[in-house]
């Protein structure tokens, strides 16, 4: 008989574990995943060409909606009778726990999205969330310099303290520089000018654009109360879900990856014995444990990190903490008086494309002694600034 047939007759058997690795390998990649992962949009299966622009467009809706309702909420809360309820938020108390600020610049493109109303009414509908005393003290800073004024800074004025530059500043402002260096010296001034208001014993920043989930606060208290939260120059709160996968630089997440790999093949060749309706043959033996381990590796990734991380959010406790990643300021977490320090690491630096004030900062606390950087998992909110207020827009912004 030709050795390829004994091969066939030997190893294709449903007997053989080489055939059951197979079979089940084809029908997980080729089959399972793809149908059910087609519209995931961070999943290596998500069909671009057939749902990127749908979903995009419905985003926008959904965006452009909250803000309208968000613009008449607070319309409505400018009323004269309910100013008096909705002030006390404007009334801040000294060396608060925890004092968030909410940069803001005027939009010229995407001005009816209102992402400011939007962060600020979702952050009054929490703040209360922490039993008698108020999750934390909110200021707005307001860093426009240019000749018009920002209409919804304005327009929360009777409900939150909103900081701006004297006129003279403003003037100072107006020199050319660019966008990355004015985008850094924005985001010092209202560090040290919230600090300088109320000293708070922690302080977040927040863009504009970020709009802080329900649990957004019930988990800071809880970051903050953790040993790491005393050492650590910020702790970001986002970092983009395409930038999330396994498949990274990053070291822990390859031990992560690999430990999820290994925790789940040893589950499933452990529960054989006991369950087993496909009569599958695999034991607990080293070259069965790497196949699965693999195995569960390869749809881990390819389903998609940002999806698994989601159940982290049945409790604050299961949040992740992990070393700081590059990209992207839309909210930061300063414990103590680090937030002085990051200004002054800040101030030191010229900001241009390529060395942005996230690069800076993520370059200060590896290079300086004593000094760490933290990032959270799963995000605290979500970014919902299609058009940027600094930066070049697309006519059609999308999600990808």
């Amino acid at each position: 008989m030709p050795r390829w047939k004994v091969f066939f007759t030997q190893h294709l058997r449903w007997s053989s574990t080489i055939t059951q690795a197979l079979v089940l390998s084809v029908i997980t990649f080729c089959v399972v995943l793809p149908l059910c992962c087609h519209r995931l949009l961070y999943s290596y299966f998500f069909i671009r060409s057939m749902y990127l622009d749908s979903m995009s467009e419905e985003v926008l809706r959904e965006s452009l909606d909250r803000g309208q309702d968000a613009l008449h909420y607070w319309q409505r809360t400018s009323s004269a009778g309910a100013v008096a309820v909705s002030s006390r938020f404007s009334d801040i108390a000294p060396h608060p726990e925890l004092l968030v600020i909410v940069v803001t610049a005027r939009r010229n493109e995407g001005r009816d999205f209102h992402y400011l109303l939007q962060v600020m009414q979702r952050l009054s509908g929490i703040l209360g969330g922490c039993g008698e005393q108020r999750c934390a003290e909110v200021l707005v800073c307001d860093v426009e310099s240019g000749p018009q004024e920002n209409q919804d800074a304005k327009l929360l004025e009777t409900h939150f303290k909103v900081i701006q530059r004297s006129p003279q500043e403003q003037q100072r402002n107006r020199e050319r520089i660019n966008t990355f260096e004015r985008e850094k010296r924005d985001y010092v001034f209202c560090i040290r000018k919230g600090w300088e208001l109320v000293q708070p014993k922690n302080m977040i920043v927040l863009e504009d654009d970020a709009l802080p989930r329900q649990d957004f606060f019930t988990v800071v208290k809880d970051l903050l109360s953790r040993r790491f939260a005393l050492q650590t120059l910020y702790i970001k709160l986002y970092h983009p879900e395409r930038l999330q996968r396994y498949w990274n630089p990053e070291p822990y997440r390859i031990l992560e990856w690999v430990g999820l790999g290994l925790v789940a093949a040893t589950a499933l060749l452990l529960t054989f014995p006991y369950w087993n309706p496909f009569s599958f043959s695999f034991t607990f033996s080293s070259g069965h444990l790497l196949f699965f381990t693999l195995y569960f590796m390869a749809a881990a990734e390819l389903l998609g990190r940002h999806y698994l991380l989601e159940v982290r959010r049945l409790s604050p406790q299961l949040y992740t903490v992990s070393p700081a990643t590059e990209c992207c300021t839309p909210a930061m977490l300063f414990p103590g008086n680090a937030s002085l320090r990051a200004a002054d690491y800040l101030d030191g630096s010229f900001c241009i494309k390529g060395n942005a004030k996230d690069m800076v900062l993520y370059q200060m606390a590896r290079t300086i002694p004593g000094e760490k950087s933290h990032s959270v998992e799963p995000n605290l909110i979500t970014h919902i600034g299609a058009y940027s207020s600094v930066r070049a827009n697309p006519s059609r912004p999308k999600l990808l």
